[in-house]
């Protein structure tokens, strides 16, 4: 029977997980030989240093840099085929934002030549990029385009530039850790959008949503509910909120979300 760890990250205990999301963590820089760790059998919480099993398993895992907002990033240097790039709609079109992805660059230049998205659309490409990011501002705009991008003022950026809510996720006792884009949140539940989410409905998970700010951070437990289309993602309901997780999701609504 595999070993369930509990761990303490940003003043949160998380838990139960499985050696390999621990050592997996510890290998992202999530988790440090000064965090505190927990399993069956210990008398008291423990430092990963302090724990053999731990300490001398970790392997360091660099997660690719991350790019600045300003950063030129080429659309032509992905896999035109890999399911990647997620898209925040509405902001280009003076209309209340929505995210939808992850889409393949070539499904990207699609949607473009079919109107349905164009240089002022917004898009995110996890673990290479901190912030939504302008179509327009890809260096390579009119290689993969065929026409001009337009001119995205100073203003506009302040006004709708944002940090993605990122959450990662514990399918159940699944020992890999997957994450995707938060979207439709509320105190009931949200969707998260990934890439060929290997859950199903009905099946328990717990989510750690956008870890990197901990002005909105919260955890939480609960359900899926459906699977969406081609398996990108989930919809997902909220069992017995925190009263952290609870405060957070509402100063993110009042704050954040423009749609309510």
């Amino acid at each position: 029977m595999a070993e369930s760890w509990y761990y303490v990250s940003k003043g949160q205990r998380l838990g139960p997980v499985d050696t390999p999301v621990v050592t997996q963590l510890m290998g992202s820089g999530q988790l440090t030989m000064e965090d505190f760790v927990w399993k069956k059998g210990f008398d008291n919480w423990k430092k990963i240093k302090d724990v053999s099993e731990l300490a001398l398993s970790s392997e360091p895992v660099f997660a690719p840099p991350m790019h600045p907002m300003n950063a030129k990033l080429a659309l032509s240097q992905l896999n035109s085929d890999e399911r990647c790039v997620y898209v925040r709609i509405g902001v280009d079109r003076g209309g209340s934002p929505a995210e939808y992805g992850p889409y393949s660059v070539n499904v990207i230049k699609k949607l473009f030549h079919e109107n349905r998205i164009n240089g002022r659309t917004q898009f995110f490409i996890h673990s290479k990029m901190a912030e939504w990011m302008f179509l327009a501002d890809v260096s390579d705009f009119e290689q993969v385009f065929e026409e001009l991008p337009p001119k995205i003022e100073e203003q506009e950026r302040r006004k709708t530039i944002r940090k993605p809510m990122l959450a990662r996720l514990f399918v159940q006792n699944n020992s890999q850790v997957f994450e995707g884009v938060c979207r439709d949140i509320s105190v009931g539940g949200m969707q998260v959008l990934t890439r060929e989410f290997p859950g199903k409905a009905g099946d328990r998970i717990s989510i750690n949503v956008h870890p990197d700010n901990s002005e909105y951070h919260f955890t939480a437990a609960g359900t899926v509910v459906r699977l969406l289309d081609g398996k990108l993602g989930f919809s997902f309901r909220f069992e017995s909120l925190q009263s952290d997780a609870l405060t957070a999701i509402e100063k993110y609504i009042r704050d954040v979300d423009t749609t309510r």
